[in-house]
């Protein structure tokens, strides 16, 4: 089992920055994506931003020039800094990952975290 684990988040004023991590364990053998999306209360989930093996990021419409994308070498740390922050920014940002995971044969796994609370308000 592949386990994602979120932190950063919290309240921060219009115009201010926050970091959020996603720490990734388990018996990960490779990744072929991770990234965040993010959910706000009656809306559907969104990409955010994700890194694929292939090197390639992708950002959403709406975060891009604002929100910047890392990890480790590994990829099992990925980070979202996230800068000049709206209130349209405020949700629940999930960590997710695809890739091969185990010990004596290797199999796919789609893992999500619980995700990290983002309020942008005065």
């Amino acid at each position: 089992q592949v386990q994602l684990v979120e932190s950063g988040g919290g309240l921060v004023l219009p115009g201010g920055s926050l970091r959020l991590s996603c720490a990734a364990s388990g018996t990960i053998i490779s990744i072929n994506d991770m990234g965040w999306y993010r959910q706000a209360p009656g809306k559907e989930r969104e990409l955010v931003a994700s890194f694929s093996r292939g090197g390639a990021i992708n950002y959403g419409e709406s975060v891009k020039g604002r929100f910047t994308i890392s990890s480790d070498s590994a990829k099992t740390m990925v980070y979202l800094q996230m800068d000049s922050l709206k209130p349209d920014d405020t949700a629940v940002y999930l960590c997710h990952a695809t890739g091969l995971m185990g010990l004596l044969s290797s199999r796919p796994f789609v893992s999500w975290g619980q995700g990290t609370q983002v309020t942008v308000s005065s």
